[in-house]
């Protein structure tokens, strides 16, 4: 059937829009076929689709294809998510003689990071006629070559495969000579012309013949060669080799000057015509000559080139052997050279896409990279395992042949390791095998999962009272192990009401150093214990934080004069007035100051002394040190004044110490003028030594109630603070406390209230403290008490009792 040049355009151009879409069972691999030479914007499928892709993702998860070194064959739009064809494709340019051909695609998209495999098969169309390796081919044969003599020709080639690379000849009507065609056996003789008819170099000394080759495309390529004959007379015997075809198995890489083969030719005539000289065929190909080098005498064929079974897996020699005669005849054989391949190509690694930095919480199963290995050698030696540097969290996964998954396959902790440096070996399986390395350093990004952290929970402070507003007391600092604005930590205060007023009152905190002032001078008589907390946070999303409990002691300083109690007797302008008769002997208690210091400790400590007389006048009369007791040094007689002016000075042990003045106005009178006097007097001599009897029982009595309470407190305590109703605050004033006297002094903590002990976490701390008197009923007790601090802790006994309700 014959076709037009016009309808077989239509009829390409009708091929040409055929397309053909499958997925390959077993690997989920997306097949796609297309013909070479395709228009531009030629359909080739809907990728998209076919992927499970949503066209309105395409651009938003980066949808790009790659393809190695096939540059910008084919494209996708992603407006619709269609492949097509965006410049020329010449399938003999891509692959050259291969019986497959395709074009190797990675479509890759992120967000998460998944990569596919596209294969688009280009298939051959009839674009390529037959060619020979010279427009005209000239011949030398002698008169004398008897019939059937054959003269082997090079045949054509053609650049298509499948049908459209089988060709078949044909020569042009003549009298002398018939073609002799190929046959699929190597054994077999190929193409070539027979001798029919005896040659007469002086009836025809030239023919001229016409070979051409057509191929089985549709529509038929042809191509044809010139053969120019030229009739020689005499020399009437060829050469003739030991075989017309030669196989020989050449390893790669072997050094220049290696022997090939050695071929061997006769000659049956004598002399000049029996001297064979051989060479290589004029029709062989340059890469052959720069390869191979024929010694024209011997015959060997030896290596002058590199020989690389990458760069070409076998070599087609036609060797001419040529007599010396006059008339020079020639014989020819072909010598196959296949060359075998040697491990001698490392493998390639290539990192193609990369998701870094990875977060510290990213979960299991992440792609991070995508890995693919090559090996130029084929077989064993082609075949290459990759693995990975141990001891990481992370593991490779075989995804396609030759291509690798980078994943996360355990859990990451930035804080522990900030980066990974990887290194992934590839090995091939020649033997000894090649291995090559690639690195890439992983970077673990941070996120906010470590709160700031205290040093302790709980910090005591001791911040003296009266101090200066904004006096810095105290530095908190907290440090947080994760970076950046997650590490950035800032404080604040957990506010709260102390009292009635707000906590924020007090104290404040910088936010950047932690540094917490004091905004008023705190007074320990109002304030002993000042408990809140500061809060740290960091500037993460969300943000986290911890808190930390400072407790601030008050000091106490000696800034309370001592306070004189009101008198038991009425007197005049504040003065005790006291009625002594003349008859009371030595060591008579006339009277007693009562005073009380709001401080505490040495500085509410108190002492009593006696201001001596105007005019240097003898008083009958002594104080004691720490009692404040006034009596009599001596029996009174009618030398002494019948009234006496007594002033006593009560002092404090601070430092420096603070005092108070008591005015003790004594009357003299007789023994008749007073007996309501007297018996008052000896009323209360006989209860104050009562008193110091009643004053040891309570305290045998308290010190055995404060045990058992101590016990009690400890087995009660969380029931006491889960059942304890609401109060006012935790600083509400304490209750009125009972000022004693003994033989030492009066109560330590003798002030009329409690100070305010603030926590934030209940009602106040109560304590008790007492002095043990002494039970000495010697007058001169006063001269045997020291006021020494050694005798203070000898004969004092401290109980102090601390409990939330």
């Amino acid at each position: 059937m014959e076709f037009s040049w016009g309808r077989g355009q239509e009829s390409r151009r009708l091929l040409l829009l055929l397309l053909l879409a499958a997925w390959e069972a077993g690997n989920g691999q997306l097949h796609y076929s297309v013909f070479e030479e395709a228009k531009h914007g030629t359909f080739v499928g809907r990728i998209a689709q076919d992927l499970g892709l949503e066209l309105a993702e395409l651009v938003p998860r980066l949808f790009r294809v790659a393809s190695k070194g096939r540059g910008d064959l084919l494209e996708v739009n992603l407006q619709n998510g269609i492949l097509f064809v965006n410049s020329r494709i010449d399938r003999e340019e891509l692959c050259g003689r291969s019986a497959e051909c395709s074009i190797h695609l990675e479509v890759i998209v992120d967000r998460p990071l998944q990569v596919f495999h596209v294969d688009v098969e280009v298939k051959d169309i009839n674009d390529n006629p037959p060619v020979f390796p010279a427009t005209q081919k000239n011949l030398f044969i002698a008169e004398s070559r008897p019939l059937d003599s054959r003269f082997p020709l090079e045949g054509a080639s053609d650049a298509d495969i499948g049908e459209n690379t089988q060709l078949t000849y044909r020569l042009n009507p003549n009298e002398y000579f018939s073609l002799e065609k190929p046959s699929d056996d190597e054994l077999v003789k190929g193409l070539g012309l027979i001798l029919r008819k005896s040659l007469d170099r002086e009836e025809a000394p030239e023919i001229f013949l016409v070979l051409t080759a057509t191929d089985g495309g549709k529509p038929e390529l042809t191509g044809t060669v010139q053969l120019l004959i030229t009739v020689l007379d005499a020399n009437d015997n060829a050469p003739a080799f030991d075989r017309t075809l030669y196989k020989v198995r050449l390893p790669e890489n072997v050094p220049n000057g290696t022997l090939v083969i050695k071929l061997n030719a006769s000659d049956l005539d004598e002399g000049l015509n029996g001297d064979i000289v051989y060479s290589f065929s004029n029709d062989i190909s340059p890469n052959v000559k720069s390869k191979f080098h024929i010694d024209p005498f011997t015959g060997q064929i030896i290596v002058k080139g590199y020989i690389d079974f990458e760069e070409s897996k076998s070599y087609e020699i036609i060797v001419e052997g040529i007599d010396k005669g006059q008339l020079p005849l020639s014989g020819h054989c072909r010598v196959i050279v296949e060359v075998e391949d040697n491990n001698d190509n490392v493998p390639d690694v290539q990192f193609k896409s990369l998701s870094l930095p990875i977060r510290e919480d990213a979960p299991l199963g992440t792609v991070i990279a995508l890995i693919s290995v090559s090996d130029k050698d084929v077989g064993v030696n082609g075949q290459v395992t990759c693995s990975l540097t141990p001891h990481v969290p992370f593991k490779l996964v075989s995804t396609f042949k030759n291509y690798y998954s980078l994943v996360l396959d355990s859990a990451l902790d930035r804080e522990s390791v900030a980066a990974y440096g990887l290194v992934v070996t590839a090995r091939d399986g020649g033997s000894p095998s090649l291995w090559v390395t690639a690195s890439v350093s992983v970077e673990v990004a941070d996120v906010n999962d470590n709160a700031p952290a205290f040093a302790q929970p709980e910090y005591t402070v001791f911040v003296k009272e009266n101090n200066p507003p904004g006096c810095h007391i105290f530095t908190v600092s907290a440090q947080d192990a994760d970076v950046q604005e997650n590490a950035l930590v800032s404080y604040s205060l957990v506010d709260r009401r102390v009292g009635d007023r707000a906590l924020s009152s007090y104290v404040s905190v910088h936010a950047e150093s932690g540094k917490v002032y004091a905004l008023q001078p705190l007074d320990h008589e109002e304030l002993e214990l000042l408990q809140f907390q500061v809060s740290a946070r960091d500037a993460g999303v969300p943000p986290l934080g911890s808190n930390v409990t400072l407790q601030v002691f008050v000091l106490d300083e000696n800034d309370n004069l001592p306070t004189l109690l009101a008198p038991r007797v009425g007197g005049i302008g504040g003065a005790v007035s006291e009625l002594v008769p003349w008859s009371v002997g030595a060591g008579h208690v006339v009277a007693k100051v009562r005073a009380v210091d709001a401080d505490s400790g040495y500085n509410a400590w108190l002492s009593y002394e006696l201001q001596p007389g105007t005019g240097g006048a003898r008083i009958p009369f002594r104080v004691g040190l720490y009692t404040g007791e006034i009596s009599t040094t001596r029996a009174l007689d009618e030398a002494d004044a019948p009234r006496h002016r007594l002033l006593v000075l009560v002092k404090d042990h601070g430092d420096p110490a603070l005092t108070a003045t008591a005015t003790v106005l004594v009357s003299l009178v007789e023994s008749g003028q007073a007996p309501k006097a007297s018996s008052r007097a000896l009323a209360g001599a006989v209860g104050s030594e009562a008193a110091l009897v009643d004053v040891n029982v309570y305290l045998i009595i308290a010190i055995c109630a404060v045990s058992s309470l101590l016990v009690l407190t400890l087995l009660l305590y969380t029931a006491l603070r889960c059942s304890a109703p609401p109060t006012e605050g935790g600083c509400a004033r304490g209750k009125p406390t009972l000022v004693c006297s003994s033989a030492v002094g009066s109560w330590s903590n003798s002030q009329q209230r409690r100070p305010r002990v603030c926590s934030g976490e209940g009602p106040p701390k109560t304590d008790l403290m007492a002095f043990s008197p002494s039970l000495s009923d010697s007058r001169d007790r006063e001269d045997q008490l020291q006021p020494t601090e050694e005798s203070f802790a000898k004969k004092t006994y401290y109980y102090y009792l601390t409990y939330n309700t």
